[in-house]
């Protein structure tokens, strides 16, 4: 089997060919000249190419293979500082890779702004993410597939799983301005809404089976997840409810109407950290978690959000476009 180039032999290459010279590089280096020569020529020997010209020519240059093999040793001499940090990282006690479950209802506001933090303060942790609806969250942290859950729908008492409340969220029962229901200026009653289609999602985790929440028409069209509802109901297809933070824009730009429907429960919908009992988090997970909710709890209520939409709308104020 041919040897493979050391990580070493990489460095040294990297180090000749950013400084312009052998003799910067071994002062870079802190190391003879001779050294550095003669880790070069091993590479070379080792590749079965010459990297650097040097007949006649008072700086080392590239050759032709050479540009093509600093792009791999940049990547490669890359790639193991990463497995480098990584396993610092875990001698440490932090997580190789944080599992989340996020629900629907979390505002990509927060969501966005809380990963790049993330992100930020921890480089060589890996995340898996899944976004989903209804009992998702709960269930893939009960399966053991997520290690942290953010969302609300505690559906099932499960001693496993400990919940602590860290914001809110809530849904608006919406409709395209030019749909039947968006064009009544009054108070809608269930009268008004019972034939009307009303568009409702299923959930794939099975944990609501048998159970519907705030499903008020006779006809109901159910689809498999809150991204096509919403691009359904934005297409005047039927009306339904839809996470405050995803219409908000629709709505201040006219494309959606906010039904003013008493039969229709818009109280807070509370959102939780959801994690197993037997799986107490490490130091990154425990940041997302505390990240959440500095996001979450600053979210506006009910009233409020109601209010912000009513005196935009007044105001005519200009939205930026998605």
């Amino acid at each position: 089997m041919d040897a493979n180039p050391t990580l070493d032999q990489l460095q040294v290459f990297l180090a000749v060919a950013e400084t312009g010279s052998f003799s910067a590089a071994s002062r870079q280096l802190n190391r003879a000249q001779s050294v550095v020569s003669y880790t070069i020529s091993n590479l070379e020997a080792q590749l079965e190419v010459p990297l650097f010209e040097r007949g006649g020519a008072r700086q080392p240059k590239l050759t032709e293979a050479g540009k093509a093999m600093l792009t791999d040793a940049r990547r490669i001499v890359a790639d193991l500082q990463v497995m480098r940090a990584r396993a610092k990282s875990i001698k440490q006690g932090l997580e190789a890779q944080v599992s989340l479950a996020i629900s629907i209802m979390v505002p990509s506001e927060a969501v966005v702004a809380t990963l790049r933090g993330f992100r930020e303060k921890f480089p060589a942790v890996s995340l898996n993410l899944n976004v989903g609806e209804l009992g998702m969250v709960m269930g893939m942290v009960i399966d053991g597939k997520a290690d942290v859950g953010i969302g609300g729908a505690l559906l099932k008492q499960d001693d496993s799983v400990t919940a602590e409340k860290i914001g809110h969220s809530f849904m608006l029962p919406v409709a395209a301005a030019d749909h039947p229901l968006g064009r009544i200026e009054r108070p809608l009653t269930l009268a008004d809404v019972r034939e009307e289609v009303q568009l409702v999602v299923t959930d794939a985790s099975g944990l609501t089976t048998g159970r519907d929440f705030n499903v008020l028409s006779y006809k109901t069209w159910r689809v498999s997840d809150i991204a096509t509802k919403h691009q359904l109901i934005r297409g005047g297809l039927g009306w339904g409810g839809l996470p405050a933070s995803l219409v908000r824009k629709d709505i201040l730009k006219g494309k959606l109407v906010a039904l003013k429907l008493d039969a229709y429960e818009q109280g807070e919908y509370p959102l939780y950290a959801l994690r197993r009992a037997s799986n107490p988090p490490g130091p990154a997970a425990s940041w997302l978690v505390d990240a959440f909710r500095k996001k979450l709890s600053a979210c506006p209520n009910h009233a409020d959000f109601t209010a912000m939409l009513e005196s935009n709308a007044a105001k005519d104020m200009p939205v930026a476009a998605e």
